[in-house]
């Protein structure tokens, strides 16, 4: 479920949920929804998010007694998921990457919905496997570079780091990390892009198009669309992570990019 507990009155109210709640309601088409202003998609609960469901409740779902509150399963939610403009929308992209600052979510907006036909990722499905990976990698498009110093990675030939200071200087970065020299190699002949001059590895984490644009490129080269359109979330994580580090996150992630855009 998108959600995880409740959201309005006497809920939990977690800032994620609440999120999810407030963008759905923004984007819920309805003539007999008149919602008095767009809400702000800012997790924080309050008189005008609380009015807005009980106005859904009472209008779409006609409860005599609208309670103002959005439980995980129940009738709300399931009828806000029906009435809901389906798509990659501000708002939505916001709630989907609910740990991050709307701020930088909004600034990846325009990038994604331009990119992300170029690497076919041109399916509901596809975009929503695809932001849940980057969305877990980068919490909520927040780090574009590995927090670890990347000596661990110093004298892996197996990432092409054959020159000493090799780990430090290719350490991971990208919403979906880049990592070793060989991958840098691959990636800067592929954008066409100095990525080798000492101080430009920077570049993918200092500009989002590169974030991006280096994660797109991975994506694709290991062909995560194929796996996508199967719904296989452990087979696109264990492509990206090796593993299944983070496996219920990722899912979490999935659930809330389902609901928006599916």
């Amino acid at each position: 479920m998108c959600i995880k507990q409740s959201v309005g009155n006497n809920g939990s109210n977690t800032k994620i949920d609440v999120k999810v709640i407030q963008a759905a309601l923004n984007l819920s088409r309805s003539s007999k929804f008149p919602l008095n202003g767009a809400l702000a998609v800012d997790g924080a609960i309050g008189k005008k998010t609380i009015s807005a469901i009980e106005l859904y409740q009472k209008n779409i779902l006609n409860m005599a007694k609208p309670d103002g509150r959005v439980d995980p399963n129940g009738l709300t939610i399931k009828s806000l998921k029906k009435t809901l403009s389906k798509g990659l929308s501000i708002d939505a992209l916001i709630a989907i990457m609910g740990y991050g600052n709307p701020a930088t979510v909004k600034i990846y907006h325009p990038l994604l919905v331009k990119n992300l036909p170029r690497y076919r990722i041109n399916s509901s499905l596809r975009t929503a496997h695809f932001l849940a990976q980057i969305g877990h990698e980068s919490m909520s498009l927040t780090y574009t570079e590995e927090i670890a110093s990347g000596m661990a990675y110093e004298a892996r030939k197996d990432l092409g780091n054959v020159e000493k200071g090799d780990g430090v200087r290719f350490k991971g970065r990208g919403l979906i990390q880049l990592t070793g020299r060989k991958n840098y190699s691959d990636y800067a002949n592929f954008a066409c892009l100095n990525l080798l001059t000492k101080g430009n590895e920077k570049l993918v984490s200092l500009h989002p198009i590169y974030a991006l644009d280096a994660s797109l490129w991975f994506w694709d080269k290991r062909n995560l669309n194929n796996y996508s359109d199967v719904d296989d979330l452990r087979a696109v994580t264990r492509r990206v992570n090796g593993g299944f580090n983070g496996l219920p996150d990722r899912q979490e992630y999935l659930n809330r990019a389902k609901f928006f855009l599916i």
